[in-house]
C-alpha cells in the first residue's frame, strides 16, 4: 500500500457514493449477481457490481505493480499463457504442470463452512494421486497444522451452513479455480511470485483471506475479551470479527492508503503507544491480533520484526494471534523466521496453542498462529498435533 498522512478513514469505497458495508453483506442478491460475474471471469464486473462503481472507473490500485481493472481483467483472460499460472516448480525451478480441477475444488473445500476443516484436510490428502501436486500440499498443510491437545475439542468449530457473508472468501474461490492453484507446498515455495489480481483484492479486501474456522477460534479463545486488532489495515478482519459476535477495537496509524475502509470507528494511534493508554493497561484483559505485521523496524526503527517485537513487549495479557506467512518467504514478522519460530527461540514464556493454514492466494502460504502464556498457556508440546 502506499503511505499518506494518518488521517481517519472513512467507512466505504474510494469512487462509490452509495457503498455501504454492512448494508450490502446482507444483499443476498448483489452477492448472486457478483458470482454470476465471477463464473464468466469477469473480475472487472464483479468488483463493480458488488462495490458499486462506475463503468467509467479509472482508479489505480498500487502494490507491487500499479494496475487498473482493463488491465487487470485483460490478464485475466490470458489464462495461463506465458507462464501466469506456473505456480509450483521442480527442483530444477521448471515449471510443473498445473493440479486438476477436482484437486483445486478438494483444496476449497478444505475451508468450507459447511466442511470440518480437520476431517476436509485429510481427505485431501487420502485422496490425493501419488506424486502430484495435491499430495505435495497436503502432506505440507498437514504437517503445519496445529491444535494444542488441551485445547483441540474446544477448538473442533461445528459446520454451519448459514456462516456470516464472508465476500473476500467468495472472490478467493474463483480467483483460487481461475488461477489453477491447489494450495502451497516447498513447489510453490520455489516461485516467488503473485498475480496481476492481488492488488485489487489488497486494496478491497486486505492481505489475507480468513476463514470460518480462524474467525471462531478466534471468538472462542476470546472468550467475551475484546480483541485489539493492531495494524488493523481497512479493517477487513475487525469488520468479519464483529460479524462472528466478538468485540473489537481496531487500531491503526493509517500510514497506508486502501480503496475500501470496512468500518468507521479505527483508532488512528501507533499500536504500542496505544497499549500504554492508562486506560487499556497493556492490553491485560484483551487478546492481542496482528494481520501481516510489518517486517520493518516499527517504533524503535532499524531492528528486523521491529514491529512484532514491540508489539509484543508492550503487551501485557495472555493470548496472541498473528495472521501471517509460514514459510519463510519473507513477507512478515520477520524476514528470516516464521512467526513461531520467533516465538520459541526469543518468547519461552509463550506457548503455541493453534497454527491452521488460511485460504491462501496463488503463490502465497498464510496461516494464523495462538500464542498464549503465563497460567492460560497449556503445557508445551514438542509435536504437532492435528485434530
Amino acid at each position: 500500500m502506499s503511505s499518506k498522512p494518518a488521517v481517519a478513514p472513512k467507512q466505504g469505497c474510494v469512487g462509490s457514493a452509495t457503498f455501504d458495508p454492512q448494508e450490502r453483506v446482507r444483499d443476498e442478491r448483489a452477492r448472486e449477481e457478483a458470482l454470476a460475474h465471477l463464473q464468466k471471469n469477469e473480475l472487472d464486473l464483479a468488483v463493480r457490481t458488488w462495490f458499486k462503481l462506475p463503468e467509467t472507473d479509472k482508479y489505480v490500485y498500487h502494490a507491487i505493480t500499479s494496475v487498473q481493472f482493463a488491465q487487470v481483467q485483460d490478464v485475466v483472460r490470458r489464462g495461463g499463457a506465458h507462464g501466469l499460472h506456473d505456480w509450483y516448480r521442480n527442483e530444477a525451478r521448471e515449471p510443473l504442470p498445473p493440479p486438476s480441477q477436482a484437486d483445486i475444488e478438494a483444496y476449497i473445500n478444505i475451508f468450507l463452512s459447511t466442511t470440518n476443516t480437520a476431517a476436509a484436510l485429510k481427505g485431501f490428502a487420502s485422496n490425493a494421486k501419488k506424486g502430484s501436486i495435491r499430495a505435495s500440499a497436503a502432506k505440507y498443510l498437514l504437517a503445519k497444522r496445529f491444535l494444542h491437545p488441551d485445547l483441540a475439542t474446544k477448538l473442533s468449530i461445528p459446520k454451519s451452513k448459514k456462516p456470516p457473508a464472508n465476500l473476500y472468501f467468495d472472490f478467493w474461490i474463483w480467483s483460487t479455480r481461475n488461477l489453477e492453484w491447489c494450495g502451497p507446498c516447498p513447489e510453490s515455495e520455489r516461485k516467488m511470485q503473485s498475480h496481476h489480481v492481488l492488488p485489487i483484492f489488497m486494496h478491497h479486501f486486505g492481505c489475507v483471506v480468513p476463514s470460518y474456522e480462524s474467525l471462531e477460534i478466534l471468538r472462542l479463545l476470546a472468550n467475551g475479551r475484546t480483541v485489539a486488532d493492531v495494524g488493523s489495515g481497512n479493517g477487513y478482519w475487525s469488520f468479519m470479527l464483529r460479524q462472528h459476535k466478538v468485540n473489537v477495537v481496531a487500531v491503526d496509524n493509517a500510514q497506508s492508503e486502501w480503496r475500501v475502509n470496512w468500518i468507521s470507528d479505527t483508532v488512528i494511534a501507533d499500536g504500542v503507544k496505544w497499549l500504554a493508554r492508562k486506560e487499556n493497561q497493556g492490553g491485560k484483559d484483551m487478546v492481542l491480533l496482528m494481520v501481516y505485521p510489518i517486517v520493518g523496524g516499527g517504533v524503535a526503527g532499524g531492528v528486523e520484526g521491529g514491529f512484532t517485537r514491540n508489539l509484543l513487549a508492550a503487551y501485557k495479557g495472555d493470548t496472541v494471534a498473528v495472521v501471517g506467512t509460514q514459510n519463510h518467504n519473507g513477507y512478515t514478522g520477520f524476514r528470516g523466521m516464521t512467526m513461531d519460530e520467533y516465538m520459541d527461540k526469543e518468547q519461552k514464556e509463550w506457548a503455541k496453542v493453534v497454527q491452521i493454514t488460511l485460504p491462501s492466494f496463488a503463490g502465497k502460504d498464510e496461516a494464523l498462529y495462538i500464542f498464549q502464556r503465563g497460567d492460560k498457556a497449556p503445557k508445551k508440546v514438542e509435536m504437532t498435533v492435528s485434530s
